[in-house]
């Protein structure tokens, strides 16, 4: 692993308040740079110039991330519907917000944001700082007002005492929204058994998953065309004939451009084994049903990725594309105990 510092001016906490702060260690009340951890075959990431890494904007991000007082109701949190244990993603078809409203896709992990400069499934938000705000205003999901928000958490003296220390103005949509993003960038995850393997332990992977990987990678499948590099994806939007008939239009809501219908963005391979169900839709169970859809060549649709088609593939073939997707689950990112909230 190698480390990039992102240099940012130290706060001291003491010239705004005179205050008794309630956070127990007062030291954490002068800000310092954040040390990105990037693995090995990551390039650096961009990171916005007024939201450079600190320890103190990533604190706060954390404890906005786990706080349900930002949903209308005080019912859910971010957190919510994004799980350590499933790499920040749920687990349902479809997330349930506030008055247990279900949504209307599968809810995306949150990992690696750092290399993506647009985000939901049909990339319709230019960055984390402003992804932020759809799960909040959203009615099916949070169905709150971060103007409403920032009033009651700057209510709170431990918020407000963060927010000047970190950002140096009082609880707000700017304070709000930066902290997630600072703390939603330190979700790295490039630790797998693949990464291991890559890296030089040629025992890392067994013989089927070695086998499988030479698959995905191969000619025959072209897997690695969309699901390549070292996110495992390459931040595009493709239609891969999961209908006839789109209920969600997908990418085209954005551009308005019927050649994008159907269209959604390529989502990480990364710790796959763990966010089933699949597809925007959560229609998709498990992996040995995705692997179905793609050796079938998926239904027919005008604007159809031209690579989705049959493929000759044997079923012990399958089960080692399948075994290799398994191997990258990264262990060490979901049981990191930096990413989760203070006791």
């Amino acid at each position: 692993m190698r480390k990039t510092g992102l240099l940012v001016l130290m706060i001291a906490f003491a010239a705004v308040s005179c205050k008794k702060s309630p956070v127990e260690d007062l030291s954490i009340l002068v800000d310092e740079p954040y040390y990105l951890t990037i693995p090995e075959g990551f390039t650096n990431p961009d990171i916005p110039e007024d939201n450079q890494l600190t320890k103190l904007r990533v604190e706060l991000g954390k404890k906005l991330f786990f706080d349900k007082n930002l949903s209308v109701d005080g019912s859910i949190s971010c957190g919510s519907c994004h799980l350590q244990e499933f790499a920040f993603s749920d687990g349902r078809a479809k997330s349930i917000g506030v008055d247990g409203r279900p949504g209307r896709r599968n809810s995306p992990v949150l990992f690696n944001l750092a290399w993506h400069d647009r985000l939901m499934a049909d990339g319709g938000v230019p960055s984390i700082e402003l992804q932020v705000m759809v799960p909040l205003h959203d009615e099916l999901e949070m169905a709150s007002n971060i103007l409403d928000v920032s009033a009651v958490l700057n209510e709170n003296e431990e918020y407000r005492n963060l927010a000047m220390a970190a950002y140096n103005r009082d609880v707000d949509p700017f304070v709000i929204t930066r902290a997630i993003a600072a703390y939603e960038r330190t979700l790295v995850s490039g630790n797998s058994r693949y990464d291991q393997f890559l890296a030089g332990n040629l025992n890392a992977l067994s013989t089927s998953e070695k086998a499988g990987m030479d698959l995905f990678f191969s000619d025959r499948t072209s897997c690695s065309s969309c699901h390549g590099g070292f996110l495992l994806a390459d931040n595009e939007y493709h239609n891969i004939g999961l209908s006839e008939s789109y209920e969600d239009a997908g990418r085209e809501l954005i551009t308005l451009d019927g050649n994008d219908n159907g269209k959604f963005k390529t989502p990480t391979l990364r710790n796959i084994a763990l966010t089933a169900p699949y597809m925007h839709d959560g229609s998709v169970e498990s992996l040995e049903e995705v692997l179905d859809h793609f050796i079938s060549g998926g239904f027919n649709h005008p604007v159809k990725d031209d690579r989705i088609r049959n493929l000759d593939i044997t079923s012990v073939e399958k089960q080692s594309i399948i075994d290799f997707l398994g191997a990258l689950t990264d262990i060490e990112f979901i049981e990191n105990e930096e990413f989760r909230p203070r006791p």
